[in-house]
């Protein structure tokens, strides 16, 4: 038997107005999600806690068969085990996020423009990390580049509990209310204004500024933990897995319960992904000898903080068509299998943010691979199905269960 989890990261949403009532699921073409929905098990499945926050990282855990409640210690460590970043007891690290702030005089006055400085490459961003390392970083404070906006600050022996916002709640609101606070807010909140300070004055900001592009002229810190232990997840399926995907928090999170990290060209994290290519490197781990991979893919996510709609259901529509389409079409030469589709949390277009409500999911087996009339998948067929799995991490052991 062969395993395949699809997630669409934040494809959930509410009902919007421009669409008739009908939420980004609903109208996106989804055929082969909605195949899945027809023949299998369609239902709804809370992957966040109540009282945890609605990220990626608490929903991908649950999501992997992993509680939260009792494995999560902050998104920041999960990417650094993938970045090959060592960290010790003591450390904590924390997400490092370019941004573009307001060009308002005192850095509290400035408001958030952009989380992600403009979709920054990773080339340019590097550059700027690593200078920032050079300018800030000390024996107890190091900078580490990431991917595109997504880099980290590792903290020797510094505190696990300071307040901190994720930037990308916060859009187009003055900074002043969401700065850091408690225990190492003043070293933090020192860093965040000191790079806008030198970051401006940086040629990778100079060029960006000459050709219309939003400047990456500050960072910004949250997500800080220390380093997790995740059993195995062999031990606790029987499973050999990968997974797959362009960010560093899902990779981290598979490489700390043992999985395999399958990397793709072109994978990007955003709405120009490799699509197809996710899918093709899914059928290949599958046909070379692993039972179980998890597919990834960010671009719902992305345009749902930018406020994007047509991106979103463009992003839905080519999950189902380059991502589902092969992964079904293939699956069907490798013998008998499984698929499961689901966001990890909702993300609403209409705040920009993750929210923790509960998302759809929809599991088939192959022997019910045929195209037949019944429910779509969506939030509103999956409610009326009156299947609701209350707790997330429970649901990979009804997937791959007998």
């Amino acid at each position: 038997m062969k395993y395949l989890v699809l997630v669409g990261d934040g494809m959930a949403d509410e009902a919007r107005p421009e669409l008739d009532g009908r939420t980004p699921l609903q109208y996106a073409r989804t055929p082969h999600m909605d195949l899945v929905a027809a023949g299998g098990e369609l239902g709804l499945v809370r992957t966040v806690p109540e009282g945890y926050p609605p990220g990626s990282d608490v929903a991908n855990l649950a999501v992997l068969g992993y509680d939260p409640r009792r494995y999560y210690t902050g998104r920041a460590p999960l990417e650094a085990v993938s970045m090959g970043i060592g960290l010790e007891e003591a450390d904590v690290a924390f997400r490092c996020n370019l941004v573009t702030l307001s060009e308002a005089g005192r850095y509290e006055d400035r408001e958030m423009v952009d989380y992600c400085a403009g979709e920054i490459s990773s080339g340019e961003a590097r550059q700027l990390i690593e200078h920032l390392d050079a300018q800030l970083g000390s024996d107890e404070l190091r900078f580490y580049p990431g991917i595109s906006y997504r880099h980290l600050l590792v903290w020797r022996g510094g505190p696990a509990d300071t307040a901190l916002i994720p930037p990308h709640d916060i859009p187009g609101r003055v900074v002043k209310d969401y700065l850091p606070a408690g225990a190492g807010a003043e070293v933090l909140g020192g860093l965040m204004t000191e790079s806008s300070k030198l970051l401006p004055a940086h040629p990778v900001n100079r060029e960006r500024r000459a050709r219309g592009l939003r400047e990456a002229n500050s960072i910004w810190f949250w997500g800080q933990g220390r380093r997790p232990a995740l059993p195995p997840f062999y031990d606790r399926y029987r499973l050999a897995g990968a997974v797959i995907s362009a960010v560093d928090l899902v990779k981290g999170i598979g490489l700390c319960a043992g999985l395999d990290r399958i990397e793709v060209e072109g994978a990007t994290g955003n709405i120009h992904t490799n699509f197809r290519g996710k899918a093709e490197a899914a059928l290949a781990a599958l046909a070379d000898g692993l039972d179980f991979v998890l597919i990834h893919v960010e671009a719902p996510d992305e345009a749902s903080h930018q406020g994007d709609l047509a991106t979103k259901i463009r992003a839905i529509e080519e999950i189902d068509r380059q991502v589902l389409g092969e992964v079904l079409y293939g699956l069907k030469e490798l013998g008998p299998f499984r698929v499961m589709v689901l966001p990890d949390h909702p993300t609403l277009l209409r705040t920009r943010t993750h929210s923790a409500d509960p998302v759809p999911f929809a599991s088939m087996r192959d022997g019910r691979l045929k195209r037949r009339s019944g429910p779509t998948f969506d939030e509103v067929c999956a409610a009326r199905s009156g299947l609701f799995v209350p707790f997330g991490h429970e649901l990979m052991a009804r997937f791959v269960g007998p």
